[in-house]
């Protein structure tokens, strides 16, 4: 059982909203909904793994008593996400936020990447991302709905970096879909805006971008000028903020939050140019593993 975040807003903060949190079984995800919760909105999470859902929906049951629910669905799939808008406006009536979480990831040298694993982490990341925003803006504009979608990018969206291309590539069209409908759709009432986090460790992307051999050689929090890695509860605050109506000026920004760690040395994993060829034969072995 998980213990309750420290929020700097007030309980009601989110009182009569419904969120839906994509990737939200797990990982930061999990962390999203449980801070929502514990504001007053009506969650629902998504991702294709039920047990993991029905598991973390019983467990943020018994940790804050709020509403929340589930609903299988791969963001790849534009059908299966209007399945899930129409089952959130069946289970609470309405929808006022979406959170663009889901994601995948891992570190490999571009060359040995086939277009089948660049497709695998494009369309989870970018086209699971516009496939939300797509299906759940047209009826916010539809029904003439206020909103806000929040997306989860990194860092090096915008400053590139070595060894997660893929990842780079998709994170990088969030970013600009992002600015550019924070634009197009600021008159509907409709705002975006996106979150760049640092080293926030979850056990699922951490053991794939930093498996045991690449910890080793890498110390991530070495790069970062606080010394150390980012705390959930110091996100959730963050995200929280930007979905409340108390951040509703906020249109069309990317806020980054990793204790400095980009200014010190743009590109997360550039430095991983010195592992050798056996090194990389050593990282795949590790990655495949978990």
């Amino acid at each position: 059982m998980g213990t309750v975040f420290p929020l700097m807003l007030s309980s009601e903060s989110l009182q009569n909203k419904v969120v839906v949190i994509t990737g939200g079984g797990t990982g930061l995800g999990k962390s999203m909904a449980q801070a929502c919760l514990q504001l007053g909105a009506k969650v629902l999470i998504t991702s294709r793994k039920e047990e993991v859902l029905r598991a973390t929906v019983q467990e943020l049951k018994e940790l804050t008593g709020a509403d929340i629910t589930y609903c299988v669905c791969d963001v790849r799939d534009s059908k299966q996400m209007e399945l899930l808008l129409a089952y959130t406006l069946e289970q609470f009536s309405k929808v006022d936020i979406l959170v663009n979480n889901a994601a995948g990831n891992f570190i490999s040298p571009t060359e040995r990447l086939s277009t089948k694993a660049f497709d695998i982490i494009v369309d989870i990341v970018l086209k699971g991302t516009y496939n939300g925003v797509l299906t759940f803006g047209k009826h916010w504009i539809e029904v003439g709905q206020k909103a806000t979608i929040l997306s989860i990018v990194t860092t090096y969206a915008t400053t590139g970096s070595a060894f997660v291309v893929p990842s780079a590539t998709a994170k990088a069209g969030i970013v600009a879909l992002t600015k550019s409908l924070a634009v197009e759709w600021g008159r509907y009432g409709i705002r975006l805006n996106a979150i760049a986090p640092g080293p926030f460790p979850t056990e699922g992307a951490w053991s794939r971008l930093f498996p045991e051999f690449v910890a080793s050689k890498l110390n991530p929090e070495n790069r970062i000028p606080t010394g150390r890695f980012g705390r959930h509860e110091e996100l959730m605050n963050l995200v929280t903020y930007l979905l409340s109506d108390y951040s509703e000026y906020i249109n069309g920004e990317i806020v980054t939050i990793d204790g400095g760690e980009w200014l010190q040395g743009a590109g997360e994993f550039n430095t991983l140019l010195d592992l050798s060829a056996d090194d990389w034969n050593l990282v795949e072995k590790q990655i495949r593993g978990k």
